[in-house]
């Protein structure tokens, strides 16, 4: 495939701690703050650190596929091209548009959570999805869509602030946590299938099924470095940054998670109010500590809604110039920022801001969508990590690379089966729109807009899910 990237970089772009900031902002947003409370709903202490372990490992594995390739190929920019590198354009369109979808649906569940942080001050916000919250969030996103407007390298120098900015309420809230944690509160119901009006009256492995999407929405963000590849300083800063960054989160989400475990029961935990951790700190020190998590909450917020204002119009700006969608995506302004791209995710948002009014899941429904769209890009990532060992193995580390991406390919896999199909069957019906652009900019390429046996064969398995994802809504087999 032909590039016109530079593999060593570029001497004036995003420097290794912005890129590893990019992972954590990317990630740390608002689900860490509601955590505890959806992971209490799920799973007593026990099975919740085993699903931890399950999907730390899965985790890790994806992100040191993610370091291997950007190391190897360097010449490859963009988490969607390794889906084309290794499988062909249209597996290249549909890994982007699945990265795009879940990027501008993710800043919907930001904005949600943005507006019940505020409301802990101005409780007419407190809900989060009613008419002044939405007019709030809307002012928001087109704020932010105008900081990136005016440049991608400097909105990322702002990220880096922004970061450590919301790490100061998150280690506040961890050390009291460790300060009050009873050993007996813990340890009273460590296996215990519970019943009452959450999930868990049930054996341990449905309890870490029952985790499984809630925590890997927290994860959603850990390839922002690979998305900024092209405009890194040093390509070879990605991949640590990607790693450094994940072991970061690791840490600091399974200290916030598990460690309330100690100071609440599990039911208290599971009905107290969201964003739990907000509360949960009130209850520990008075309402500074609640004061204190809102603000953090409302700066994380910000922060990962930054990066993932950047990041879907980077995406298609990248999909663009690899000419998987037309060029005007592409089109950059005199700062270098996607115009365009940037307008199109903001009208996008815009009107799923405006849909929030009739639902009352607002968060939940945002994030899963999102989660599941994302993992589509993932196994794609992981597919081509296991190719290109396998193309290589006679290579010195390629089977040891060979069992990481096959690790990671089988838990996203199996992770989404598990956790939220029918939400990947919703996404294939924003889909649809999006095979004409793909023909439009194969039109660009190639001259042509027809698509092959194969490639028609998976449009017929999109649409197919997309009808079932349309009969699930009219059926009321998903609620909003």
């Amino acid at each position: 495939m032909e590039t016109n990237s530079h593999p060593e970089g570029n001497p004036n772009g995003i420097g290794f701690m912005s890129l590893t900031a990019m992972v954590v902002t990317s990630s740390i947003g608002a689900g860490v703050f509601a955590l505890t409370s959806d992971l209490a709903k799920s799973a007593s202490p026990g099975p919740a650190l085993l699903a931890w372990l399950i999907v730390g490992v899965g985790i890790m594995a994806l992100a040191l596929s993610l370091m291997n390739l950007v190391d190897k190929r360097p010449d490859i920019e963009g988490v969607f091209a390794y889906a084309e590198e290794g499988f062909g354009e249209y597996a290249g369109f549909i890994s982007g548009w699945g990265y795009w979808l879940s990027s501008w649906m993710g800043n919907v569940a930001f904005a949600t959570v943005m507006m019940s942080a505020i409301g802990y001050f101005i409780p007419i916000f407190k809900s989060g999805h009613n008419v002044p919250s939405i007019i709030m969030a809307s002012c928001v996103s087109w704020i932010l869509m105008y900081i990136v407007n005016r440049g991608v390298e400097s909105a990322a120098i702002l990220n880096a602030v922004i970061t450590i900015c919301k790490l100061i309420p998150l280690f506040t809230f961890i050390v009291f946590a460790i300060i009050m944690f009873k050993g007996n509160v813990f340890t009273a119901h460590f296996w215990n299938n519970m019943s009452g009006n959450f999930n868990g009256g049930s054996g341990v492995g449905t309890q870490i099924k029952n985790c499984l999407m809630v925590l890997m929405w927290v994860f959603v963000g850990i390839e922002g470095a690979t998305m900024m590849s092209s405009r890194a300083k040093r390509k070879s800063d990605v991949g640590k940054a990607t790693v450094l960054g994940l072991c970061c989160l690791l840490v600091i989400y399974i200290l916030a998670s598990i460690l309330p475990y100690g100071y609440l029961s599990r039911a208290e935990l599971a009905n107290i109010s969201q964003p739990a951790m907000v509360y949960i700190f009130k209850m520990m020190v008075g309402t500074w500590g609640g004061a204190l998590i809102s603000v953090g909450l409302f700066i994380s917020t910000l922060g990962s809604w930054l990066s993932w204002t950047m990041l879907p119009a980077e995406t298609v700006r990248l999909m663009s110039d690899h000419d998987l969608l037309p060029k005007a995506f592409g089109k950059e302004n005199r700062h270098g920022a996607p115009t365009f791209s940037l307008v199109i995710s903001g009208l996008l948002i815009q009107a799923f801001l405006c849909t929030l009014i009739f639902t009352s899941r607002a968060y939940d429904f945002a994030y899963s969508l999102c989660t599941a769209a994302i993992v589509v890009s993932y196994i794609f990532v992981a597919a081509y990590q296991v190719k290109y060992s396998w193309q290589n193995i006679h290579t010195k580390g390629s089977a040891a690379q060979l069992i990481i991406g096959l690790v990671a390919l089988i838990f996203e896999t199996v992770a989404i089966y598990l956790a939220g199909l029918q939400y990947l069957l919703l996404c294939c019906i924003a889909y649809i729109p999006g095979f004409f652009l793909f023909m439009k900019g194969r039109h660009n390429k190639h001259n042509r807009r027809w698509l092959s046996k194969r490639e028609i064969l998976t449009t017929l398995v999109i649409l197919a899910g997309a009808i079932a994802g349309l009969v699930l809504i009219f059926t009321k087999n998903i609620s909003f």
